[in-house]
This record gives C-alpha cells, structure tokens and sequence, in this order.
C-alpha cells in the first residue's frame, strides 16, 4: 500500500510559497504560506487562480467614442514631489466644460495611467450600460505612491489629492457645483477612496470601492506591507472601519470577492456602514477578473449619484 501524494491544491500552496516570498506578498516560512492558504494574508488569489477557483466572467462591455484625455505633471508641496496626474473627459466635451468629477486613486504599484483593470480613464468615461450612455462626468487621477493613501513622513498622498488635485480640478470647472465629486478606487486604491471620503465627508457625495484593501490590525498589516503605516497610531488614524460613521449622507457602493483575503475587513467595515449603502459580495477573488467585472457598475453608481 502506497501512501497517497500531495493533493493538488496542496502542491499549488507550496508552489506559490516561493512566488510569495519573491512577490513579497507574504511573510517567509511555513507559517507565513500557512496564512496565505487561509486568506488571512493576501496572496490566497494566487492560489485560487491556479486552481481555477477565481474566474469571474467579464461582462461584454461598449463604450461610445472616447473624449479627450490629458496627462501631465505637478510638483505637489505634500508629496514632496513631482506627480504624474491625467483628467479625462467624457464623450462631446472639452476643457472648459464644467462637470461632476470622479476623483480615481490607483491600486499598489499602480498610477494615474494605470487606475482601473480593463479600461482607460478616457472609455470609462464612454462606458455603455445597457446600450445608454453614463452621465457625464470627468474622471482625475495622480500618482499617490504605495503608501496606502494615508499621511507618512515628508509623503502625504490625502493632502495632495484634497488640497492639489482637487483645487487644480475645480479651477477647470470640474466638480466646482455643490459636493459633486465622487471617488473610486481598486484594492489599496478602494481603501483610499473609502478613507478619503471619512475624512473630508463634505467634499464627497459618493463613494465606489472595489476590492478595497481593508485590514483589521496594524500587526496584520504590517506582516503583509511594511510600507503600508508609518506606525500604530497612523493605522488608528487611517482605520475605515473604526471611522465609518462618517460616511453617513454619502452614497457608497463597495463590492468584494467571497474569497478575497480582505473579506474579513470588508465584512467588519459594511457591518458599520451606516444604513442605505450599497454592498455587493459575490463569488469572486482579488483578482482582475472581479475588478473588471465590478467597474461598469460602479461607474453606473457614481454616476446616479453625481448627475
């Protein structure tokens, strides 16, 4: 009698082990792949993909002819830096024209060219939903770095989105009307929006979040991004979930994967969204597929409430 080998899964865990430690997705060792597979750690997508456990079928998607879209720099005085950014426009308008505004931050190691999984700035804008055009609305991206949206030393993505991008916007007549300025973002980036609006709930009236990056203890975060918070208090200070009554008078729409190694975040933060928010967990993983599959919808939300 033979004794039976690893199963499948069980060879793919330690496959990805190796990967995880390269990607630095995961802490080192056993124990640290040990967490992954329980999708306390993220890096379970990876697993799941192999596996053929994550496929989210891609809506068919149609867009109208694209608007303008620019890109250019800023030297931002709270990132101590130079910043990429792009705004774009939707079909039939130009600079000048004034709209509602979709402030977008970028998931980890993306940026401003790099903010949504199947589209560009320019066709989210000219997105078709059910053959009818979204509302119009301009959409505004800059480059935040990978320090979750949240204030570190000599490096304050917040303050450069509240107090540079935005102004920048608004001098072009772009979410210069009332409170239409809404925000979106994937992963780190969902995270952000969700936090950006907690602190500055006046200059927000929506909110769509997919996938967001939720942790629930700065330990965990740390584990799985050293980067990620300058230190506990700055965790505090940054915890959506502890913060989200905030959110109340804002529309906010957010959508994860069943097995997204965030959910359990996710699962505490919609638990303390105040009534009348829109939360959408479905089968699915943190993976580009789901991220794909959750924008038209949340460009739809964003534009309900923008109009």
């Amino acid at each position: 009698m033979t004794a039976a080998g690893p199963s499948r899964r069980r060879v793919l865990r330690i496959g990805f082990g190796a990967l995880a430690g390269l990607a630095g997705f995961a802490a080192a060792g056993a124990g640290g792949l040990d967490l992954v597979a329980r999708g306390i750690l993220p890096g379970r997508q990876y697993l799941d993909q192999l596996d053929g456990t994550c496929g989210v079928p891609r809506p068919p998607m149609r867009f109208g002819t694209p608007g303008p879209a620019f890109t250019g720099s800023f030297y931002s005085r709270a990132r101590r830096r130079t910043v990429g950014y792009t705004i774009a426009y939707p079909p039939g308008h130009r600079p000048g024209d004034e709209l509602p505004l979709i402030i977008g931050l970028h998931a980890y190691g993306g940026s401003h060219q790099r903010l949504l999984a199947a589209m560009s700035p320019a066709q989210a804008l000219a997105l078709r939903m059910d053959g009818r055009p979204l509302p119009p609305m301009a959409l505004a991206a800059a480059d935040g770095g990978g320090g979750y949206w949240n204030p570190h030393p000599g490096d304050d993505p917040m303050a450069m989105v509240i107090g540079e991008l935005i102004p920048m916007c608004q001098r072009m007549g772009l979410g210069a009307s009332g409170r239409r300025i809404g925000t979106l973002g994937i992963s780190m980036g969902g995270y952000g929006a969700i936090l950006l609006a907690e602190k500055n709930p006046s200059l927000f009236s929506a909110v769509a979040a997919i996938s967001p990056a939720v942790w629930t203890s700065y330990a965990q975060a740390r584990q799985v991004n050293t980067g990620a918070y300058d230190s506990a208090a700055a965790f505090a200070s940054a915890d959506v979930i502890s913060q989200a009554k905030a959110l109340s008078g804002i529309a906010v729409r957010i959508a994860a994967g069943l097995d997204d190694p965030f959910r359990p975040g996710v699962q505490q933060l919609v638990r303390a969204l105040p009534p009348g928010s829109v939360q959408v967990l479905s089968p699915g993983c943190h993976s580009t597929s789901f991220f794909a599959a959750q924008e038209p919808p949340s460009l739809a939300f964003l534009g309900q409430h923008l109009a």
